[in-house]
């Protein structure tokens, strides 16, 4: 299930791509697939070593096309291990809203974004998350939980502050705000055969609709999006520096 929409944030063969709180890899997978050389980057070890397996697997099944390179590793966001202008791509989904350094995280961001590079900001959008912390302080009151709500123009603005320029937006997974509401409110800590009826039925519902795709929950999607999608999604460029000249 990918958030960032490749449509509007094209991808080369080649590309140099950073997924920064890469998480369990689903966008640095994405990215592998589609032939770009990828540092897949997390915090946690554990989720660092299922990537890396996953990657390898990758490889030994021909998924990813020739040239294609991928590597995982853990890191810090707030101290990259790498150059500056390292990257063409750098991408961060549902990261930011747990880092209380934020800014800090953007600066880093820039730093190894070369000139001309793209950048894929994800977080939870205002009004689903504002609804999942009404319902539940467990949700967000946990160690490495979502530490703030942010308002769109509020990281509009924080982006533009770090020297980005965003140039679209959108909104993601609007099936699954309800399936958080619904975690919220009986328990967001009861899962499996653990969880309530009705949250055992909604999952189903969401796994059948990964994996199956139907055109119904598609179109029905695509037309709740804007209005309760549970993912904000910001895309943007790192400006080239005026030449001299021009200065």
């Amino acid at each position: 299930m990918l958030t960032v929409d490749f449509s509007r944030f094209p991808l080369a063969p080649g590309d140099r791509v950073l997924d920064l709180g890469c998480g369990a890899g689903r966008h640095a997978f994405e990215c592998y697939r589609r032939g770009a050389q990828v540092v897949a980057l997390d915090q946690n070890g554990e989720e660092i070593r299922e990537v890396a397996k996953w990657f390898a697997a990758m490889k030994e099944a021909g998924e990813a096309p020739a040239g294609a390179t991928a590597t995982a590793m853990e890191g810090d966001a707030l101290a990259l291990p790498f150059p500056d202008d390292s990257f063409d791509v750098v991408i961060i989904s549902e990261v930011m809203e747990h880092i209380p350094d934020d800014k800090g995280v953007l600066a880093e961001m820039v730093r190894v974004l070369r000139p001309g590079g793209r950048i894929a900001v994800t977080v939870p959008r205002y009004g689903p998350e504002k609804v999942c912390w009404a319902l539940s302080d467990a949700y967000h009151e946990v160690e490495g939980g979502h530490i703030r709500i942010y308002r769109a123009d509020e990281l509009l603005e924080k982006m533009r502050e770090a020297g980005l320029r965003p140039y679209g937006t959108h909104h993601a997974h609007a099936l699954h705000s309800p399936y958080w509401w619904l975690k919220c409110a009986f328990g967001v800590d009861k899962d499996g055969d653990e969880a309530p009826l009705p949250v055992r039925a909604y999952h189903k519902l969401l796994v059948w609709d990964i994996m199956k795709k139907p055109l119904a929950t598609r179109l029905a999607e695509r037309a709740l999006n804007p209005i309760v999608g549970k993912s904000f999604v910001a895309y943007a460029t790192k400006p080239h520096a005026p030449r001299e000249d021009q200065a």
